[in-house]
């Protein structure tokens, strides 16, 4: 029983900053009182409006859309293809380029901002898509490298060599028997760097400095903050458009998400 209780404070303590936002988003009032976000009779919609229309969240949503869908798809295929040759081939240096994925994983995203930039900077591709989606996929993503590498180790070496005798060459075994098995690994990269990318708020902001137009979610919301005043209402209105996509992405992928996360903390 005390075990029950403590788990529903917990989820009660953990769900109130989403209730408070849901709260602000509702309430016509721009303020933090409770009495005032108790108020039924300040019930409106006119922050989603505000947030949608008035401030271009429907062009930052379908920027963060582009930007992500873009990057996990680009992310996947380089993460498991090198996965895929790191879990299954032999060759000289295998052991040093583990080691220093793994080192790498030490180092903070913001050591790379300022090579990112000037590399971006040097295409003419600072104020644009694709240089958001170039930063996105441009690092920090070993832990999905080291996920597939776990994986493929562990299937067993049968079934490609029965691929191989039906002539199967190693494009075929990869494209058509593990790629296909690793959906596990799969749903753990897509939830995981769809978070990563939708939340994304550095390269986004010093990427669209000189080009407002594409600003991210994130970046959106930021704008609603004035020098004097902060429009909670506008913010959290904007911050509910925000996190639903990734809720209804989360339901779809928890199973493989769940897993993915499973089969690494057993290898």
């Amino acid at each position: 029983m005390i075990k029950k209780i403590t788990l529903i404070l917990l989820m009660f303590i953990w769900f109130l900053p989403f209730l408070i936002m849901l709260l602000i988003a509702f309430n016509s009032q721009n303020t933090l009182s409770f009495s005032d976000l108790l108020n039924i009779s300040n019930i409106t919609f006119s922050n989603f409006t505000n947030a949608w229309q008035e401030a271009n969240f429907s062009q930052y949503f379908l920027n963060t859309i582009i930007i992500t869908i873009s990057s996990v798809i680009i992310i996947l295929c380089i993460t498991s293809l090198a996965g895929y040759i790191m879990g299954r081939f032999e060759f000289c240096g295998k052991k040093f380029i583990y080691s220093i994925l793994v080192l790498s994983m030490g180092m903070p995203m913001i050591f790379f901002s300022i090579p990112v930039y000037q590399i971006l900077r040097m295409l003419n591709f600072e104020n644009s898509i694709i240089g958001l989606i170039l930063a996105e996929i441009g690092g920090g993503h070993v832990i999905f490298i080291l996920l597939f590498v776990s994986f493929f180790r562990s299937i067993p070496n049968e079934i490609e060599e029965a691929a191989v005798i039906d002539g199967a060459n190693s494009y075929n075994i990869f494209l058509r028997i593990m790629f296909p098995l690793s959906k596990p690994i799969i749903g753990t990269v897509v939830i995981t760097q769809s978070i990563w990318t939708w939340n994304s708020f550095l390269y986004p902001l010093i990427l669209s400095i000189n080009n407002p137009s594409i600003r991210t979610l994130s970046v959106g919301l930021y704008s609603f903050q004035g020098e004097n005043i902060v429009d909670w209402g506008s913010i959290s209105a904007g911050a509910c458009i925000t996190i639903i996509p990734i809720i209804i992405l989360f339901i779809i992928f928890q199973d493989y998400f769940i897993q993915g996360i499973s089969g690494a903390i057993k290898e």
